[in-house]
């Protein structure tokens, strides 16, 4: 029993870390090919073609001076777009500082793409549509009030005689932002091919910044999230073309990504361009336009925050990109706990509390068999001290003694072991709901917590959090040897330490439960008489 024990603890702890080492393993990507329908308006004698062959690429026609810029404001966000491609340059969200004080700037997305390639940049395979030609545009600046609905629409008209529109819808109470690229055939020969909307992003990240512990590119295709660091495109070039829901760019916190509106995109293709940024590129399925027909291909481009309720309401299962791990099943309804008891008390600290209350109400029958069975085997220790010693000689002999006393008086000597190990996936699914989730970001508590998503400044919760682990382990019997007792009461010091750089919402949550804890262990005392 008591090696058992030291055994579980100490895998325990390595699966802590493994588990936040290898989250962010990837599945391979999926390169068979299949090609759904997609564009709307075409003429009833096109047919779907093979892939589009690499874009034919006309020589840029913009020059920086000619660009212009169009502000959009909007309760939720300002936009800044530009006439050059007809693309979406930066997105500032008013409802989140990039720091945690009054006076910080808010955040800023898109600003760090690829200049030449901005958000939302359409591109022709198979056609000369350069990513870069110069739009108009029919309004110079819009603002959008609360219940609104807007559209801004950028025209190019091509020297090969077609027309390319390209018309963004804006709704006040949404981050997603409608596109629909219309191409209108005014030539006198077929245009045949595919449309390419790209998004960029800078393939290193310069600042040192929580928000960006994970970073990289993401894909929902084939009912699969697939994840891919920035790294993975050095040498290689990912691409999805199975069932492909949404694309994008994702860091911690925030996500830039363009969604499939009934198959508007076969594929998506990523790599790292020329100028070292991550391009992800959606190409829509083939089409042939005839003289005087049109296409139009439509996505919805979504660049905010990973509420989770947010995510759930654009659709397209877009909720899926807050990879919460292994537990998600576990985490995803904590959080809408957690969401739930902000709306009745606004103080996500108080939430995490009420949380680990009920945690402690759900798995006390087992903590409760737990100790118990800890206390119950205390009681026997002299028998069993007895034991070893009659059969000092013959361990068969000591072991079936053993196993006899434990039997006689109905003690599981696993009993202590399991309730302990059936917990873990509870405690991995917390941590990766406190850890990755937006609501806690900035969120205050009292006092000095100001910030559940980071460490305690003062270092006051951890050090608390080790004293109450401490006072635990000396309540809690043992029928361990002197050595083996040290190195357990060793185990509050390393936890302290490994707590000390933890977001303050997950050192609240062990705090509490230890506290929980150690009266559910005075409890258990006065019942289990000596």
């Amino acid at each position: 029993m008591e090696k058992r024990t030291i055994i579980a603890i100490v895998l325990s702890v390595a699966v802590f870390y493994l588990f936040s080492f290898f989250m962010g393993q990837q599945k391979p990507a999926d390169t068979s090919v299949q090609q759904p329908a997609g564009v709307q308006g075409a003429s009833s004698s096109q047919q779907p073609l093979a892939p589009a062959v690499a874009p034919v690429v006309a020589a840029p026609v913009v020059h920086a001076a000619d660009a212009q810029l169009v502000k959009v404001d909007t309760p939720l966000y300002e936009a800044v777009f530009t006439t050059a491609g007809g693309a979406l340059k930066s997105l500032t969200l008013k409802g989140y500082r990039e720091k945690n004080a009054v006076d910080a700037k808010s955040v800023v997305l898109l600003d760090t793409a690829d200049p030449s390639l901005p958000v939302g940049s359409t591109r022709g395979a198979g056609f000369a549509l350069h990513p870069q030609v110069l739009y108009g545009v029919d309004s110079k600046q819009l603002s959008i009030a609360d219940g609104q609905k807007q559209q801004l629409v950028f025209t190019h008209v091509s020297p090969q005689g077609y027309v390319v529109r390209k018309v963004y819808s804006f709704d006040a109470a949404q981050y997603g932002i409608g596109l629909a690229t219309q191409l209108i055939n005014n030539s006198p020969s077929p245009l045949v091919g595919s449309l390419q909307q790209i998004i960029t992003a800078p393939s290193e990240i310069k600042e040192k910044d929580s928000r960006y512990e994970t970073y990289g590119s993401t894909v929902f295709a084939d009912n699969s999230l697939q994840t891919d660091a920035p790294k993975e495109f050095d040498s290689a070039v990912k691409k999805y073309d199975k069932l492909v829901q949404w694309a994008g760019i994702t860091d911690k916190y925030f996500l830039i990504a363009q969604l499939a509106d009934n198959g508007s995109v076969a594929n998506v293709e990523i790599k790292k361009n020329q100028s070292g940024f991550i391009e992800s590129v959606a190409t829509s399925p083939a089409f042939t336009v005839s003289s005087g027909q049109s296409v139009t291909v439509s996505h919805t481009l979504f660049i905010g925050p990973k509420d989770i309720d947010i995510l759930k309401a654009q659709g397209s299962s877009l909720e899926q990109s807050l990879d919460l791990g292994w537990f998600t099943v576990l985490a995803k309804p904590m959080l809408h706990t957690l969401k739930f008891f902000y709306t009745y008390i606004p103080n996500y600290g108080v939430g995490i509390i009420f949380i680990t209350i009920i945690l402690k109400i759900v798995f006390f029958p087992l903590t409760h068999k737990s100790y118990k069975s800890m206390k119950e085997m205390g009681k026997l220790q002299p028998k069993m001290a007895a034991l070893k010693e009659k059969y000092k000689n013959d361990r068969d002999a000591m072991n079936r003694a053993v196993m006899e006393l434990y039997r006689d008086h109905k003690v599981n000597p696993l009993g202590g072991c399991l309730p302990m190990l059936v917990q873990i996936p509870v405690f991995f699914a917390l941590y990766k709901a406190l850890m990755f989730s937006i609501e806690l970001r900035h969120a205050p508590f009292m006092l000095w917590i100001t910030d559940l998503s980071d460490k305690d400044p003062y270092y006051v919760t951890p050090i608390i959090m080790g004293a109450t682990m401490f006072i635990q382990q000396k309540m809690t019997p043992s029928t361990m040897d002197e050595m083996q007792q040290k190195i357990m009461l060793a185990l509050p010091v390393v936890f302290t330490f490994m707590f000390l750089s933890f977001p303050s919402g997950l050192v609240l949550y062990w705090l509490v439960n230890n506290i929980l804890t150690i009266g559910q262990q005075m409890y258990i005392n006065k019942l289990v008489k000596e």
